[in-house]
């Protein structure tokens, strides 16, 4: 698999691109407003200690408390499984907070744990979604390029990507050798199969450095406070995906270039010469054909190669995404059609996950097939292309009704979120009411007016469409009110107004009396 890694950066943005096989399957995007989260140490103050859902709300000082879990308070004993995943992140920074899977140990009761107003050091494993603030975990875990060190675990575990045994017995002793006692435990990561004893030594002490630098800030700091910065997104994307398996890295901007040589420098001199300053004139994005490709990420459907699409729908509760036929339509076997296009749609589904930065609960709708070994068909692409992500996902069977329950491991908003708003028009539906029910509900206030007795001339203010409703369509409209109601009506289009919005003003007085009449 030939892979890519583009680079675009400006003072108020980096984008980072992952390309494979000539396709964009990532996107990063990095903004000073809305800077990644993810692995940022923080010295925080517990708030509330909640028995009922056995977790905690600490202060770090953000907008939101961070939710702390029970089963993420530090322990004594908390050890690394023997054989652990390097725990990637969607956001392409493995282990960037709490790392590693820790062995199965009972947890305790929280209020055993924790106490209102305790200082606590925590590290953010998901950022702020939606209306929830970020979650935390006690559990901290520093990453570097080849290891991973968790303070508080006690043992050393090797990343399941490394699949021969032997090779993984050879990591896990010679790591365990170098670790000091009582040191804490370490995550040999997939990156480390030909790095050198000394090469672990140098991180592993640097590693242990900057955890002892962390506890002694916190001795000379008051919660809430920032303790550790997790390294940017393009330094980290190097650290954690840059390797031999990648051909090349381009970068638009002498500074981040600059920084990412130097970087490799210390921990990979070997990749130096692959990366690349782009330098022409048009824009590296545009020269790539990847900008169209971004913009549509953003949009509801979703075209495949065969003429069938996918429709993405997000919910507060989950993404559905909607397998159709379009204008595929085979030839003559209808089952050899269906299983085409859901085997199309499984690959881009995979992707667009990707792409699309979504996470949580996804159900995915495929076109309904006859026989089971055509579903597992289906299954089996889905969850072979799934293998690619570097987010923890999991895919379970389709169901008699063609569903697919999978869910995706979420960190932070998905792209959809965090790059867009709520319409201020439909106030984010996607829907306004038709000038005709925009009309009815026009009428029904003026009879409330009636019904009170009000005499005063009123102004109805429509937006121009349901104005010109009113006049090509009901053109007795205005003539049948007065008479209903018994006062001067006067129509007038206002183009300020949203689409399905009216307003009702008092002529005499100019008085807007809307929100009295206009219930419904």
């Amino acid at each position: 698999m030939k892979r890519e890694i583009l680079v675009n950066a400006t003072p108020r943005e980096t984008r980072v691109a992952i390309i494979e096989d000539g396709q964009l399957v990532e996107l990063l995007v990095d903004r000073p407003d809305a800077r990644r989260m993810v692995g940022d140490v923080y010295l925080g103050k517990v708030e509330a200690v909640l028995p009922g859902i056995q977790a905690a709300f600490v202060n770090i000082g953000t907008e939101k408390s961070a939710f702390l879990h029970a089963a993420d308070v530090v322990v004594e004993d908390a050890q690394v499984s023997d054989d652990d995943d390097d725990d990637e992140d969607e956001s392409g920074e493995e282990s960037g907070g709490g790392g590693g899977r820790r062995g199965r140990r009972e947890v305790r009761p929280i209020q055993d744990l924790l106490k209102r107003g305790q200082e606590i050091l925590v590290q953010i494993t998901k950022e702020p979604i939606s209306t929830k603030g970020p979650r935390v975990t006690a559990q901290v875990s520093l990453a570097g390029r080849f290891l991973v060190y968790m303070p508080f675990a006690s043992k050393v575990g090797v990343s399941r990507k490394i699949d021969e045994r032997s090779e993984r017995q050879r990591l896990r002793a010679m790591v365990g050798e170098m670790l000091p006692d009582d040191a804490g435990g370490v995550i040999v990561r997939t990156v480390s199969e030909d790095a050198t004893k000394e090469t672990f030594e140098r991180e592993l002490q640097t590693l242990i450095n900057n955890w002892k630098r962390i506890k002694r800030k916190t001795q000379f700091t008051r919660a809430p406070s920032l303790v550790h910065r997790e390294t940017n997104v393009t330094r980290g994307l190097v650290r954690d995906l840059f390797s031999a398996k990648v051909e090349r890295v381009q970068v638009d901007s002498k500074q981040v270039y600059n920084e990412i040589t130097e970087y490799l420098q210390g921990i990979a001199p070997e990749l130096v010469e692959r990366v690349k300053l782009y330098e022409e004139n048009v824009p590296l994005f545009d020269k790539e054909g990847i900008e169209t490709e971004i913009r549509d990420l953003f949009k509801r459907r979703c075209d495949l190669p065969s003429g069938g699409y996918l429709i993405f729908e997000p919910t507060e509760a989950l993404v559905s995404i909607d397998v159709n036929s379009g204008r595929y339509t085979g030839k003559r076997d209808p089952e050899k059609t269906i299983l085409k296009t859901n085997t199309e749609a499984a690959r881009e589904i995979a992707r667009q996950l990707r792409l699309r930065d979504v996470g949580g609960i996804i159900v995915c709708d495929f076109i309904d097939m006859e026989t089971q070994s055509n579903r597992d068909k289906v299954l089996h692409e889905l969850r072979t292309h799934l293998g690619r992500d570097r987010a923890r996902t999991k895919a379970f069977a389709v169901s008699d009704l063609g569903l697919v329950e999978m869910t995706r491991q979420r960190v932070r908003q998905s792209h959809w979120h965090s790059m867009t708003e709520g319409c201020p028009t439909c106030s984010g539906t996607g829907r306004v009411f038709t000038p005709e029910t925009i009309v009815r509900r026009t009428e029904r206030a003026v009879r409330r007016m009636a019904a009170e007795g009000r005499k005063e001339p009123v102004v109805l203010r429509l937006h121009p469409e349901v104005a010109l409703h009113v006049l090509e369509q009901e053109h007795d409209f205005m003539k049948r009110l007065e008479k209903m109601a018994g006062f001067t009506l006067e129509l007038r289009d206002d183009p300020l107004l949203k689409p399905d919005e009216i307003k009702l003003v008092m002529r005499g007085a100019q008085r807007d009396v809307t929100q009295q009449y206009a219930l419904a």
